[in-house]
């Protein structure tokens, strides 16, 4: 009777140590999926909680804060212009009364509900985008990609500036300026993931099973391309909130009674010499913060989704 080879212990093929008991006295390694693996590799970075730890502080600074801590951020004061710390005001107050502390929740609302809606917009269309392209290939990628080169080649802020000079500056609109023209890194990288993508067996089935483009696209495409997108939407809610920094800080900002943290450092600016620091340190430190806490996280994901980065 011919006698086969036995089959190599799925600790051996994982290079991790196994977990419970074989017929031989050994152990079974018990296989965690691929997301279970990120998120361990993601905790495992200390930084990467920190990140995330500093960005809940924010959310909730900003948008639990004012309801425990009730300011007048609508009527401006002239009797209490530019106080300093303390008598009621932790961080003083601004050029027109407003209470600074009050000042910066308010300000991180509009920066957080900015940058994440942007995000949203450019990661749902630049993910389309590039699955599209991907998937058709030929001509129609070569059309599309050029598309997408000769809008990058244009500078961000320019175009970004001149839509914001002639619409009115809304939350809304600030993040649909922003959102329309920051899909472009995310379809370059979702349409690089794609081409990889549709050369592998499953895809090459579910065509011989005559699944649709748009099937292959949302239920098998943009699905495995998810690791890539999570990624990139942190370093795009990053982006958001810099550039409607830049364009406060610019005199483009939102309308009043809006502020962002932008607007806030944009009005500063003239108060910086003559030692109005509170006017400029607090909410820098949490312009950078908030930014910084985006990037850890965003570097975190990438090494965590990328199996070659583990360090297990």
């Amino acid at each position: 009777m011919a006698e086969y080879a036995p089959l190599p212990d799925v600790q051996t093929l994982h290079g991790t140590p196994p977990i419970g008991p074989t017929p031989e006295g050994g152990e079974v390694q018990v296989i965690a999926s691929g997301w279970k693996l990120a998120l361990r590799e993601f905790l495992d970075n200390r930084l990467a909680v920190v990140g995330a730890l500093v960005l809940i502080f924010f959310v909730l600074f900003c948008f639990v804060g004012p309801l425990v801590y009730h300011t007048n951020q609508t009527l401006t004061n002239p009797l209490i212009t530019d106080l300093p710390p303390g008598g009621g005001h932790p961080l003083g107050t601004d050029e027109n009364g407003f209470d600074e502390l009050g000042r910066i929740m308010v300000g991180g609302q509009t920066a957080l509900e900015v940058g994440f809606l942007a995000s949203f917009i450019a990661t749902v269309v630049g993910t389309l985008y590039g699955s599209i392209a991907g998937l058709a290939g030929g001509i129609v990628d070569n059309v599309l990609m050029r598309f997408v080169d000769i809008l990058l080649s244009i500078p961000f802020l320019l175009i970004v500036l001149v839509l914001a000079t002639k619409y009115s500056a809304t939350v809304l609109e600030e993040a649909l300026i922003l959102g329309s023209f920051s899909w472009l890194v995310p379809a370059r990288l979702v349409r690089g993931e794609v081409l990889t993508l549709r050369e592998r067996d499953f895809v090459y089935a579910a065509r011989v099973m005559g699944s649709r483009r748009s099937r292959l696209v949302v239920r098998h495409l943009i699905p495995n391309a998810l690791s890539v997108v999570i990624v990139n939407v942190t370093f795009q809610i990053a982006d958001a909130i810099l550039a409607l920094a830049y364009l406060g800080f610019l005199g483009f900002g939102l309308q009043y009674p809006s502020v962002s943290w932008g607007d806030m450092l944009g009005n500063a600016q003239n108060y910086v010499s003559e030692g109005y620091w509170w006017l400029v340190y607090p909410v820098g430190g949490c312009l950078v913060a908030v930014v910084l806490a985006c990037n850890l996280i965003g570097d975190a994901l990438r090494d965590a989704f990328d199996v070659r980065l583990r360090r297990r």
